[in-house]
């Protein structure tokens, strides 16, 4: 009886793998199928193999749900009326089959996202408004903030709140305090990028080559930081005179009571006032005293020295931005820091300062080559006071020019080259190959061009 038993067993189980087999085996030709059409772009005769593998093989291969978003873009774009909302529709239910097939893989916050911009992008065709369209948004950043990377969703939400604030349906506290999310989170990604690429970049200013592998992700982080610096100037424009000190001084006062001990609402508060140049209002000193007292920081350090600025009080102004560096221990805010510092000092056009703060900038974070572009805008500006002659005073915008290569501008660079001596000046001045010391706070060499 036993015998018979295990045999039965054996034979059902021999019939079940046969069946897992063969339906292996289709799942794998249709696959195939489906890539192949996809790769030559061929959507058309893509999509009922695809489909089938939805149904049939959901677990099969994530691939299914790579070539299926290309096919049912392609379905939506070709689609008008009730048949383009039915592929919409369908690819946001593909994106819930991916999730629950391929969780791992499918990060939460990425993929409500790339919904809700689906949304966004076809809000006509589903009628959704702007209160649907932010909380879409809105429930993808909270519930999963550290994979909602995508720079255009970011822009997208704060612009619902900026639309929804102008509407009168969100308060000016829910339109800063928004704001001051979304600009963290660029931050984030800004400083993820900028790490990977400092590894690089340092590399490669050693004289190393890079392998392939390197070079693609040289490639892959610059175009990250560019679109994200993008982004940034998008969201500050959007947010535009709306955050004026007319705005938010009284908010801030109005709710300094009930947050003078909340660290992040002072930090944002100082941070929002300071940005916006609201700094000789006697609330900054209360808010900046109020947050150094409760968090020493950094950022407290710098607005006690924006303070002494204030007052006049160099030296003392100077001690806090230092101590603000002091108590920097990463090296990509610290930068950031010191290119705050620097553009202070620009402002009151204490260059040599400036320029130093600038370059520190520079060697904390390798990749953001922006304060050489400042620094060859404060040569350009002091071009006529710091050479003897006129050929000295031009031969500054060949410095200016260095600098704007190494930001990596070549068109800035050709504008200043372009004020520099031309080939005829050089050739009659004689001064072609020869070295001229610039005076004043540049203290350069500049070597005049062979002609």
């Amino acid at each position: 009886m036993k015998t018979k038993i295990t045999l039965l067993i054996t034979v059902l189980f021999l019939g079940l793998n046969v069946s897992f087999g063969q339906n292996e085996e289709e799942c794998r030709n249709k696959l195939s199928i489906m890539a192949e059409y996809t790769k030559s772009k061929n959507f058309e005769a893509a999509y009922q193999p695809f489909m089938e593998l939805r149904k049939e093989c959901p677990k099969y291969n994530k691939a299914i749900y790579v070539y299926g978003e290309k096919i049912l873009d392609h379905k939506i774009e070709n689609a008008t009326g009730a048949e383009k909302v039915a592929f919409i529709n369908d690819l946001i239910k593909m994106w819930d089959e991916r999730a629950l097939n391929f969780a791992k893989i499918t990060p939460k916050g990425e993929y409500d996202a790339k919904k809700c911009q689906l949304k966004y992008d076809n809000r006509a065709e589903l009628g959704l408004s702007e209160d649907q369209l932010y909380n879409c948004f809105d429930s993808a950043f909270t519930s999963d903030k550290d994979t909602f990377e995508n720079p255009k969703s970011l822009y997208v939400y704060f612009k619902l709140m900026v639309d929804l604030y102008d509407a009168d349906k969100k308060t000016a506290q829910e339109l800063f305090d928004k704001y001051d999310d979304v600009v963290e989170k660029i931050d984030v990604e800004i400083e993820k990028a900028s790490v990977g690429l400092n590894k690089i970049v340092t590399k490669e200013e050693a004289g190393t080559a890079l392998t392939k592998r390197e070079g693609q992700y040289k490639r892959y982080y610059t175009s990250v930081l560019s679109a994200f610096d993008q982004i940034s100037g998008s969201v500050d424009s959007e947010l535009g005179n709306r955050a004026n000190c007319e705005n938010l001084i009284p908010l801030y006062e109005r709710n300094f009571e009930a947050n003078k001990e909340n660290a992040t609402w002072l930090q944002r508060a100082a941070g929002r006032m300071s940005a916006k140049d609201c700094t000789s209002d006697p609330l900054f000193f209360k808010l900046v005293n109020a947050y150094h007292n409760l968090s020493p920081s950094a950022n407290s350090a710098y607005y006690l020295g924006i303070l002494k600025d204030k007052e006049g009080k160099s030296s003392e102004a100077r001690a806090y931005y230092e101590q603000a560096i002091g108590l920097e221990t990463d090296n990509f805010k610290k930068a950031k820091l010191y290119k705050k510092i620097a553009s202070k000092f620009k402002a009151v056009g204490n260059y040599g300062q400036a320029r130093t703060y600038y370059m520190n900038a520079v060697n904390a974070n390798p990749s953001d080559k922006s304060p050489h572009l400042q620094i060859a805008a404060m040569y350009s500006s002091s071009a006529k006071n710091c050479g003897t002659d006129n050929f000295s005073q031009r031969a500054v915008f060949w410095l200016a020019a260095d600098e704007a290569r190494k930001a990596g501008s070549t068109s800035t660079a050709s504008r200043y080259e372009g004020l520099a001596p031309s080939k005829t000046e050089i050739f009659n001045e004689s001064m072609a190959g020869k070295s001229i010391q610039i005076g004043c706070w540049i203290q350069r060499t500049v070597k005049v061009p062979n002609i």
